[in-house]
């Protein structure tokens, strides 16, 4: 076998591998000696069939299958001869030699990237310190109130915070727009659930009245056709509403289905959420300041076939997370794009960091990862055995710890400062 490469590319090379046609000729007869053996052919008795009528009636349809994995393997044996590693699969273009004494073939791919990290020292992260106080407790309890509050009908004009019940009807030069018509519907003032100048219109109003004005819908509506439209409104308002919250008391607690501990476990419980949550964000927000540092620190080319393939991927979750099956309807891949080569990018650099470290899966961090995706199930403990028993569950969760060792390491010898953030201003930001 003989073989010559030539870089077409930085990643790309055109690898060309000849092989002696007698090895082919050697295969191809001794698989048609093989056939003749058993082959049932009209006329002939089994194992009788002339090796000329073997030839004629299965020659071609041998050969091309002894080429197709002399193909395979010696395009196998080639790459680990030259020592390539390949990024994705070849495109391999057949050739037919002059003298007839050989066979050859060009395999065109891509390799991968040589990957030296540099520049680890640099990352710079700034990791929100944020302070939960009892102003903030109040703030979410009185939003967890809202989502239990009751409206009860008041005598008067509408102001901020009531819910305005109306019938509105729109028209533009005369005629009924779409989507412009409702009735008996609830508009709490002050949400944005309407345009802003459809809600500054209620408010003021008292049960029973009418009112018409003109609406001039945003130039960047969705609707194209009202996109800077003025467009003829008239609203009745039905009735006003006041809104109830609930007092803070054990029956709230028992709202929320805490049933032991009444307002002050609730309150216990409430502030918990409150920092699972907040340290979850402050753990994405690191986790992303670390790698766009990686990226940006360690520039190299990445290999297409790769992203392609990335951009194939992504375009199927997105097409499984919208319930589509029809590939005709999934989002435009190269929308996926961008994300894609990211992707990539950091997979490959953080594999080269586990290697270079030596790095292996933690296997408490492995366990801490499981109980926390269980802690939701009133059973957590179980569901946690059963993932850990689970060696396919396991091999899923192993490649996520081994990543945030990585970002851990990288924190660890990177420049890391705090910045102290309240919990109403971080979550909001």
């Amino acid at each position: 076998m003989q073989v010559t490469v030539e870089s077409t590319g930085t990643l790309e090379r055109r690898m060309r591998v000849e092989l002696p046609a007698a090895r082919i000729d050697q295969e191809v007869d001794s698989r048609l000696k093989s056939v003749g053996r058993t082959a049932k052919i009209k006329g002939f008795r089994p194992g009788k069939v002339p090796p000329k009528v073997v030839k004629q009636r299965y020659g071609k349809q041998i050969r091309e299958e002894v080429l197709s994995e002399l193909m395979q393997k010696s395009y196998s044996d080639a790459v680990m001869q030259e020592n390539l590693i390949p990024a994705g699969g070849p495109k391999i273009e057949p050739e037919v030699t002059k003298d007839g004494q050989s066979f050859a073939y060009t395999a065109t791919f891509e390799i991968m990237p040589v990957v030296e990290l540099k520049g680890i020292d640099k990352i710079k992260v700034e990791k929100p310190d944020v302070s939960i106080g009892d102003e903030d407790l109040d703030d979410m309890i009185l939003k967890l109130r809202k989502q239990k509050a009751s409206w009860e009908v008041v005598d008067r004009k509408s102001a901020e915070g009531d819910r305005v019940v109306v019938d509105f009807s729109g028209k533009l030069k005369g005629e009924s727009i779409a989507g412009g018509e409702g009735s008996d519907v609830p508009v709490v003032l002050g949400q944005g659930q309407m345009l802003p100048d459809f809600e500054k219109a209620l408010y003021g109003m008292r049960a029973g009245e009418e009112k018409t004005f003109k609406l001039k819908f945003p130039k960047d509506y969705h609707a194209e056709e009202l996109q800077g439209k003025k467009v003829d409104f008239a609203i009745e308002v039905h009735r006003v509403e006041n809104e109830v919250l609930p007092p803070v008391d054990d029956h709230l607690a028992e709202q929320f289905e805490v049933k032991e501990g009444g307002i002050e476990q609730f309150k216990e419980d409430v502030l918990e959420n409150m920092h699972r949550e907040a340290e979850a964000k402050v753990k994405n927000d690191v986790r992303e300041q670390v790698l766009n540092g990686l990226i940006e620190a360690n520039p190299f080319e990445i290999p297409q076939s790769l992203k392609r393939q990335e951009m194939h991927t992504m375009q199927h979750e997105a097409m499984r997370r919208l319930g589509i099956e029809d590939h005709d309807q999934a989002p435009p891949i190269e929308s996926f794009a961008d994300m894609a080569e990211k992707r990539v990018r950091l997979g490959l650099l953080i594999r080269q960091l586990v290697s270079d470290q030596n790095m292996t899966v933690d296997t408490d961090m492995v366990r801490a990862r499981v109980e926390d995706m269980c802690a939701g199930y009133e059973n957590a403990e179980e569901m946690v055995n059963v993932y850990m028993s689970n060696p396919q569950m396991v091999q899923q969760i192993e490649p996520m710890v081994l990543e945030d060792q990585a970002i851990n390491w990288l924190m660890e010898n990177g420049k890391v400062t705090a910045r102290k953030v309240s919990f109403a201003e971080y979550m909001n930001t």
